[in-house]
């Protein structure tokens, strides 16, 4: 069903599958995974149910995470991570010019893909899982200045980070947050990790390290939104646990959205969806392949 594949992005190798048949002009979905996962923690059945709908993937694991090299093991940075869908596209471009390109992201890195899109040329549609989009509505109201040095960032500023902006290595998750504080808190994100991130073989380990550098401008889908002139599907999770996942602040974004959009909103909150094979991972595979092909 898929090749293993890497691609060069920020001085390390990110590796992953492409699932394809070998067949010329068919639409790709390039995705990866949330907060400190793998490509083996549910995302890849999202990308099998993509790929048996017509659609070839492109699914790789983040930088310094699973498979991908890079250095310090287990750091996240949203502008490297975002700069991976960019050299992820450029490898794919090269060796498939003829293939639409469709950003997926998941959790943050769903925050990340309503970003990415709107700096990458030509993508021809989003879908944003669950996407992290903050923990409320900022007061500011980004314009093109703010776009303008969001995109010089992205393009080649320094992200660097120092450790004011620095938080961990910690748990990604525990069970007990008194005595062991986490990065995610909710007991719904410790059930959901442990149970797949603890099987053999995913690559997934429970400490990260988070930086998100003090820039200009920051590194949020808010300050991009009104460049998403693609077809959009956000999906959310009714109640979702995570405090980045604001339902206000996922409809503030969509609402600024000016091009084609669909809003979905599944039950189950922040992890119901990413159960392969529960009723809502279901719903939710069968509402993206459906977007899919009617904007494709």
């Amino acid at each position: 069903m898929y090749i293993s594949i890497s691609f060069p992005s920020e001085g390390a190798e990110l590796r992953g599958r492409h699932y394809t048949n070998g067949d010329t002009g068919r639409p790709t979905v390039i995705m990866t995974h949330g907060t400190s996962a793998t490509i083996t923690m549910g995302v890849d059945h999202y990308a099998e149910a993509l790929f048996k709908a017509g659609h070839e993937v492109l699914l790789y694991d983040h930088r310094n995470l699973g498979h991908s090299g890079g250095e310090p093991r287990q750091e996240i940075n949203p502008w490297l991570q975002a700069r991976g869908y960019r050299d992820a596209t450029r490898f794919l471009r090269r060796n498939r010019p003829d293939h639409p390109v469709i950003l997926w992201g998941d959790s943050f890195s769903a925050g990340l893909v309503l970003v990415a899109a709107a700096l990458i040329d030509n993508v021809a549609a989003v879908i944003a899982q669950i996407p992290v989009c903050g923990v409320a509505v900022p007061d500011t109201t980004f314009d093109e200045t703010h776009f303008a040095t969001l995109r010089d960032i992205f393009n080649d500023g320094d992200v660097t980070g120092g450790p004011e902006q620095t938080t961990g290595p910690i748990p990604v998750v525990s069970a007990d947050q008194l005595n062991t504080p986490s990065l995610l808190a909710p007991i719904q994100a410790f059930r959901w990790f442990i149970e797949y991130g603890g099987r053999h073989g995913s690559g997934w380990e429970n400490r990260a390290t988070r930086v998100i550098p003090d820039t200009p401008v920051p590194c949020i889908p808010f300050v991009t939104a009104t460049r998403l002139t693609m077809p959009v599907q956000m999906m959310i999770g009714r109640d979702d646990e995570m405090v980045h996942c604001n339902p206000a602040a996922q409809r503030a974004v969509f609402d600024l959205i000016p091009g084609e959009k669909e809003f979905i909103e599944i039950a189950g909150g922040h992890f119901g969806l990413l159960w392969h094979g529960s009723e809502e991972f279901n719903m939710a595979a069968k509402a993206q392949t459906g977007f899919l092909n009617r904007v494709m």
